[in-house]
């Protein structure tokens, strides 16, 4: 793609390709490795997905959040990655000092619209409808909302983000074949995340699904 820098946010955990951290690091080293042979500076994170990040799963739903995030809101570990991939890139870049400097470009940006505007500008190059920015309902949105409830009250032990990320597909959010399609529509809102407190019948996962049978 004709880059000098990359910055690899590299995933371990039950979600992640690399389930097990000492193999995510490896194939971290071995990304970087290779972009140094290539003359790329190259710079990987070792980033943790034992539970999803953020709170939606799904096309337009994790659009629909990445907006959020754009606009200075969106779930906390979504803000801090974003923040601490930005810095990364932008100290490549020669853009920014060191990571400080980085971090706080990054979430400058996210805070005075201007990383929003980029976004817009981003829509329009390839001919989207950037009025999504100012009315995130123009997004494909699921007919049926389902809510999974707790059976019993307790507190979040652990998330199986890898069953979160399967259930998604089978909605059809993702493609079991290459001939499958994909209902941009579709997905799951996580409400409780590891170390929450569950009330019995409180919702643990909303279904956005596109039918019921």
């Amino acid at each position: 793609e004709g880059i000098d820098a990359l910055v690899l946010d590299v995933k371990g955990g039950s979600g992640a390709f690399m389930k097990k951290r000492e193999d995510a690091a490896l194939l971290a080293r071995t990304m970087v490795d290779l972009g140094a042979g290539m003359g790329k500076q190259v710079v990987a994170r070792l980033t943790s997905m034992e539970q999803p990040l953020g709170v939606l799963v799904g096309n337009a739903l994790e659009v629909k959040e990445s907006i959020e995030v754009l606009c200075g809101g969106g779930p906390a570990d979504i803000v801090e990655l974003t923040v601490e991939l930005g810095a990364e890139m932008l100290v490549l870049g020669k853009v920014a000092r060191d990571l400080d400097d980085g971090r706080a470009r990054i979430a400058r940006s996210l805070k005075d619209g201007s990383a929003r505007e980029r976004f817009g500008r981003i829509i329009e190059a390839q001919r989207g409808d950037r009025r999504v920015l100012d009315d995130v309902r123009l997004l494909p949105t699921a007919p049926r909302t389902l809510p999974v409830a707790a059976a019993r009250a307790g507190y979040v032990a652990a998330v199986d983000a890898e069953a979160v990320g399967v259930a998604s597909m089978l909605l059809g959010g993702g493609r079991q074949r290459a001939s499958d399609s994909v209902d941009p529509r579709v997905g799951i809102a996580v409400h409780k995340r590891i170390g929450d407190r569950v009330e019995a019948g409180e919702p643990l996962v909303t279904l956005h699904v596109a039918d019921v049978g």
